[in-house]
C-alpha cells in the first residue's frame, strides 16, 4: 500500500487536511452602505431592462400584440437604469464629500502652486 495516497504520515498517523480555503487580505475597503445599496438597486434595474429588451425582441420576432407594451416597458426601464446609474455615480460622490476623503493634487494645482512660491535670489 501506497504510504503518500493512503493519507498517513511515514509513522502511522493521519495526516492534517489542508484547509478548503484561505482567507486573503481585501485590497480595498468595503463600500459604504449608501453607494452599496444604489449599487445594488442599479444593478436590479439593468437586468430587469435587459430582460425587458431581450422580451420585446422575441415578441417582435413572434409577432406578437404583446410587442408594443413590452417595448414601452423597456424604454420606460431605460430610463429607469440610467437614472439608478447615475444615483449611483451621485451617491458615491456626496459620500465622499461629506466624510472628508482627502484627494490627491493633481499636478496643474502643484504646478500652480510652485508657481505662485516666491523666488530667492
Amino acid at each position: 500500500m501506497d504510504r503518500v495516497r493512503d493519507g498517513r504520515r511515514p509513522d502511522g498517523r493521519p495526516r492534517a487536511r489542508a484547509p478548503l480555503w484561505t482567507e486573503e487580505p481585501v485590497h480595498r475597503p468595503r463600500m459604504p452602505d449608501p453607494v452599496r445599496a444604489a449599487a445594488v438597486r442599479a444593478v436590479l434595474l439593468v437586468a430587469l431592462t435587459t430582460t425587458l429588451a431581450m422580451a420585446a425582441v422575441l415578441l417582435t420576432l413572434a409577432g406578437s400584440w404583446l410587442a408594443f407594451p413590452v417595448l414601452v416597458a423597456t424604454v420606460a426601464g431605460t430610463v429607469a437604469t440610467t437614472w439608478g446609474v447615475l444615483d449611483v455615480w451621485v451617491t458615491r460622490q456626496v459620500w465622499r464629500q461629506r466624510h472628508g476623503v482627502v484627494s490627491v493634487p493633481s499636478s496643474t494645482a502643484r504646478e500652480m502652486r510652485r508657481m505662485r512660491r516666491p523666488r530667492y535670489p
